[in-house]
This record gives C-alpha cells, sequence and structure tokens, in this order.
C-alpha cells in the first residue's frame, strides 16, 4: 500500500507549536496579572521594592 506525502508531512507543525507555546504564554500572562493585582501581593512587592532601594547608613 502507498502512503501518499502529505500524511508524512511535517509542514505545519512548526506553526502548531509555535500557536501552542503562544497560548501557553498567554495563558501564564493572565495568570501573573490575576496575581499581580492584589492588594498583598502588591504590597509584599513594595515592600521588597522600597528594602532594596534604602541607603545602608
Amino acid at each position: 500500500m502507498k502512503r501518499t506525502n502529505w500524511l508524512r508531512s511535517d509542514r505545519g507543525a512548526a506553526t502548531a507549536e509555535y500557536a501552542i507555546a503562544t497560548m501557553a504564554s498567554v495563558g501564564f500572562a493572565g495568570l501573573l496579572v490575576v496575581i499581580l493585582r492584589s492588594d498583598e501581593v502588591r504590597g509584599m512587592l513594595t515592600d521588597i521594592v522600597r528594602h532594596a532601594l534604602q541607603i545602608p547608613g
């Protein structure tokens, strides 16, 4: 039985992989936005930045 080339073709595989990676990245970014909007996390990050910028003296 002879297989046609389109059954074995990898054409479009890279595009599909990029699409999946892009969708995963968008989902992760959305999750980060939700987490960073919380007041508790925002306060912790602000405290970290303030502590890092303090001049020892």
